[in-house]
């Protein structure tokens, strides 16, 4: 067999075990992390804020005061649906981010 370029060689069984292991235990400590970081998210200029997990936890809502006295609810429930819909997606990508530079991008299953 010659070592021609792309030429790798084989990983034992117990060693690729090793790395999985170890490599599992990382995804586990960055899903753990990811539950207490926390991303802030507004919408309508500000009127409505949302802060959310990198677990994709909503943590809290806040609506200003000013779009409470407005009286639109549909206003306010388009701003609602927006900010929910951004938030979970920074979240997501937070996630997806974090969890990629643990498996180096192996695309696996669920990550």
């Amino acid at each position: 067999m010659s070592r021609g370029k792309g030429f790798r060689p084989q990983v034992g069984g117990n060693q690729m075990a090793a790395q999985l292991k170890k490599m599992q235990a990382e995804m586990m400590k960055t899903q753990e992390s990811l539950q207490h970081e926390r991303l802030t998210v507004t919408a309508g200029g500000g009127a409505v804020t949302i802060v959310i997990s990198g677990a994709q936890r909503i943590q809290s809502i806040a609506v200003s005061p000013e779009l409470m006295q407005s009286g639109d609810a549909e206003m306010l429930g388009d701003i609602l649906v927006a900010a929910v819909n951004d938030a979970i997606e920074q979240s997501q990508t937070l996630a997806a981010e974090r969890l990629n530079a643990v498996s180096g991008g192996l695309g696996l299953p669920g990550m």
